[in-house]
């Protein structure tokens, strides 16, 4: 089992950029599938970056690609996503997530329910 710890979250301007971090604890991050979602007020919670542990390379959803970047230490055990070019309409906030099983198919990866741990959320507040 596996505890998720996200930081980093705040204000920015529009264009403007954050790194989130999501610091693990109580077994080792690596061979987990892990990754980001964010949910908006009235919104479902959406998948937006993951790791894929069948063969450790990243997955993004469209409206992010070319803008974020999803990585992992793995000597800190901490997971990162760095947003740049921020949005108004990408306030939300911002969970880490993991499972230790394998997810599999990567569409798969970007749904909530195949992952059985979470982090507790940060705030990302992007101004226009």
């Amino acid at each position: 089992e596996v505890q998720l710890v996200e930081s980093g979250g705040g204000l920015v301007q529009a264009g403007g950029s954050l790194r989130l971090s999501c610091a693990a604890s109580g077994d080792t991050f690596d061979d987990y599938d892990k990754g980001w979602f964010r949910q908006a007020p009235g919104k479902e919670r959406e998948g937006v970056a993951f790791i894929s542990s069948a063969d450790y390379n990243a997955y993004y959803a469209d409206p992010v690609k070319g803008r974020f970047t999803i990585s992992s230490d793995n000597a800190k055990n901490t997971m990162y996503l760095q947003l740049n070019s921020l949005k108004p309409e990408e306030t939300a906030v911002y969970y880490c997530a993991a499972d230790g099983g394998t997810i599999g198919n990567t569409w798969n990866l970007f749904k909530p329910k195949y992952y059985a741990y979470w982090g507790q959320g940060t705030q990302v507040t992007v101004s226009s």
